[in-house]
């Protein structure tokens, strides 16, 4: 089938089927119709062959898929590790019967429609207090990893190849404060240079999506046929059967948004450096009854910390399942995150959770509650005076 220009309305040329029984209504204008257009866009991702070979950057790729790179060796011996500073009494405080009660009233109260009877009348007869630990170990990591990355070029400096790069580990880069996360993204000096737009080829426009390239499209009144209801010339498209198409202002084709119409890209290394904070928790078993995710929702009181570059496993701790903790922590921090970033500053606290486990006398039967953390949270599953609400 051949196309052959048509010249539209507004002076402008679109393609038409040349073929003597155009599809036409009646004895009306012929129906416009546009053949696809040709892919003259290149490709979504740069080729390989745009990013040049940078000593010390071989195996970087478009997009940060080379991962993590590990650090150099420390050209210094790195310090080791101090003992932690001198460790308080361990022991819990107990709460008090006032203040468990106060607890139990206002988490009924909080409660709908449960009657607040127990907790108000309720006897208390007993009142046990758990030695609940939680040790929690930090490790504050930088990361770095490169990408080649690219912009509209705009007249920036092209410096490839007069001097050798800095390697990824040599770029210096702000830190933020201890265990806080950051990111900071920077460009690696001595590695830019210009090439031509791989998605327009250069051509600083790519073909209009809406219309395919055409300029135009069909009628969405006359669904492409000219006429509607039988001999009516369509009034939206005035019988072509095609309109043009808004996107593009019927040019078929729209600035290339990769180069922004400057046909050039400036193509880059970037260093992309992240600052990790890396947490672990351990919370000793205790044989109250209390489910252990009820006090990932509390806090605690802080008994010890210790915070170096490298930390010691507490010492000297009465609990023996903490001292266990801490050192296989220690060792897995220590062995996971030196082997591909830098290790920056560890962080080691043991917190004292209250847990208190409350017995008490309602209605000649006996039930249990827990008030816990220094929130004074509650837990009581068995609440005996629980219903249910009902809308009529």
């Amino acid at each position: 089938m051949d196309y052959k220009p048509i010249i539209n309305s507004d002076g402008r040329s679109s393609y038409g089927v040349a073929n003597p029984g155009y599809l036409r209504a009646a004895d009306g204008p012929p129906a416009m119709f546009a053949p696809p257009a040709p892919d003259s866009r290149g490709p979504s991702a740069p080729p390989a062959s745009m990013f040049d070979n940078m000593p010390g950057y071989e195996g970087t790729v478009a997009g940060g898929g080379g991962g993590f790179l590990p650090p150099p060796m420390p050209t210094q011996p790195s310090p080791q590790p101090k003992p932690g500073p001198e460790q308080p009494q361990w022991n819990i405080p107990s709460i008090s019967e006032t203040t468990a009660r106060e607890a139990f009233a206002l988490w009924a109260k909080s409660k709908c429609c449960y009657s607040s009877a127990p907790a108000k009348d309720g006897v208390i007869t007993n009142m046990e207090a758990f030695n609940t630990y939680r040790y929690r170990l930090e490790t504050f990591i930088e990361s770095r990893l490169t990408e080649w990355s690219h912009e509209p070029y705009n007249g920036q400096p092209v410096d490839a190849y007069a001097q050798h790069p800095p390697g990824p580990w040599d770029i210096p880069a702000t830190a933020p404060s201890y265990f806080t996360d950051g990111k900071q993204i920077i460009k690696v000096p001595y590695t830019s240079s210009m090439k031509s737009c791989h998605v327009c080829m250069g051509m600083g426009r790519a073909p209009c999506k809406d219309c395919a390239g055409a300029g135009n499209k069909v009628c969405w009144v006359c669904n492409g046929a000219g006429f509607r209801h039988g001999n009516d010339r369509c009034s939206h498209c005035f019988g072509r059967g095609r309109e043009n198409c808004h996107s593009c202002q019927g040019q078929g084709s729209k600035q290339c948004p990769t180069c922004q119409g400057k046909q050039q890209l400036l193509v880059y290394i970037n260093v992309i450096i992240k600052w990790t904070n890396n947490s672990d928790d351990y919370v000793v078993e205790q044989s109250s009854g209390l489910q252990l995710d009820n006090l990932s929702k509390v806090s605690g009181k802080e008994l010890f910390r210790d915070s170096q570059y490298l930390l010691y496993p507490v010492m000297g701790f009465p609990d023996p399942a903490v001292v266990t903790a801490a050192q296989r922590l220690i060792n897995e921090h220590q062995g996971k995150f030196s082997q591909t970033s830098r290790i920056l500053q560890q962080r080691q606290t043991i917190e004292l959770i209250p847990v208190t486990k409350v017995t008490y006398s309602w209605k000649g039967k006996m039930h249990i509650y827990f008030v816990y953390g220094n929130e004074f949270k509650v837990d009581a599953d068995n609440y005996p005076a629980q219903c249910c609400c009902t809308v009529m």
